[in-house]
């Protein structure tokens, strides 16, 4: 993707993508939230379980939505995120986050991540088709 504003375009097609993600798990909506992933994407959780296709992130996150994660917030934006184009219907984006398990809008302690995203751009528009979510953690904090 050379032209610059077809990149500038389509990062903030992306990027809405993502708020629109936020807005899913913000508001407990796992039908949403899942409608942003292809059928067959694949989801990595922050302690390494993956939960393959678009039907079972849905009903993983109908059960975190209805449990252990109800009123929790997603917090920060993607303003900040790494996006890049490595074909013209593909993105990949690198981004800094957190929650909050309180629902504030604050990061709480020990629940900051980066997320990594790849997204297909396909009939139904941008769609996520695999995510990779990492808790950050100091290695020498351990030590």
């Amino acid at each position: 993707m050379t032209d610059l504003a077809t990149q500038e375009t389509a990062r903030e097609e992306v990027l809405a993508v993502l708020g629109r993600l936020n807005d899913a798990w913000n508001s407990g909506d796992a039908a949403a939230y899942g409608r942003l992933f292809t059928e067959d994407a694949d989801y990595v959780t922050f302690f390494g379980m993956q939960t393959p296709g678009r039907d079972l992130i849905e009903s993983s996150h109908r059960a975190l939505f209805e449990g252990p994660m109800r009123g929790s917030k997603l917090v920060g934006g993607y303003g900040e995120a790494r996006v890049r184009f490595p074909a013209k219907d593909v993105a990949i984006v690198v981004a800094d986050g957190g929650s909050s398990l309180s629902g504030s809008e604050v990061v709480e302690k020990g629940r900051a991540v980066t997320v990594t995203f790849v997204l297909v751009r396909g009939e139904e528009g941008w769609l996520i088709t695999a995510f990779q979510n990492t808790r950050v953690s100091d290695p020498r904090a351990a030590a």
